[in-house]
């Protein structure tokens, strides 16, 4: 029985493990996606010409800051935390730290 209950446990860990790694391949793409978008709209601001670039109007600083936190900073944090967690679940693999079904679910 002990056996069976430490086998659930680790094809537990190798699941939980492969999904935050995903989880963080999403979001490091999410980041990519937002930094080419960003890069090529500055691109496009400037191959304006001038009388374009004083019409159409540059997003202000303080906007540009609360969406690289938006979309930049929290979900770089998130990957961080993610990977601390996936690297736990490793050391569970490796028996460095008892795997406990219970401390798994929180």
């Amino acid at each position: 029985m002990p056996r069976r209950k430490a086998a659930e446990v680790h094809s537990l860990l190798e699941a939980l493990i492969s999904k935050r790694e995903q989880e963080i391949s999403d979001i490091e793409q999410m980041v990519e996606r937002y930094e080419r978008r960003l890069r090529l709209e500055e691109q496009a601001y400037r191959s304006m010409s001038t009388l374009r670039r004083i019409l159409s109007g540059k997003k202000p600083d303080h906007h540009l800051a609360l969406e690289y936190i938006h979309y930049v900073k929290k979900p770089m944090e998130k990957v961080r935390m993610l990977r601390l967690e996936v690297a736990n679940y490793q050391a569970m693999l490796a028996g460095n730290i008892p795997a406990d079904v219970t401390a798994l679910n929180t």
